[in-house]
C-alpha cells in the first residue's frame, strides 16, 4: 500500500508539474492535476466492463494465435 500510495502522489506532483510548465498557470495545474486522475477513475471502471465482455475476450484470444479479429456487429 505504501508504494501505491507514493506513486500517487509522484503522479499528482507530475501532472501539476507538467500542466504548470505548460500553462504557466496554478489554477490551471490544480485543475487538471485532479480532474485526469478523476477521468481515469471513470474510464477504467467503463475499461474494466468492456475488458470481461464476451467479444473482448474472444477478441483477446483471437489476437494472441495471430488471427484476425472477429467482425463487428
Amino acid at each position: 500500500m505504501a508504494k501505491t500510495l507514493s506513486f500517487g502522489v509522484l503522479h499528482l506532483g507530475t501532472s501539476f508539474t507538467v500542466a504548470y510548465a505548460l500553462t504557466g498557470s496554478v489554477a490551471v495545474a490544480g485543475a487538471v492535476t485532479f480532474v485526469e486522475p478523476l477521468a481515469n477513475t471513470v474510464l477504467h471502471y467503463f475499461f474494466d466492463k468492456y475488458w470481461d465482455h464476451p467479444r473482448a475476450t474472444a477478441w483477446r484470444a483471437r489476437w494472441r494465435t495471430g488471427r484476425a479479429p472477429l467482425p463487428a456487429g
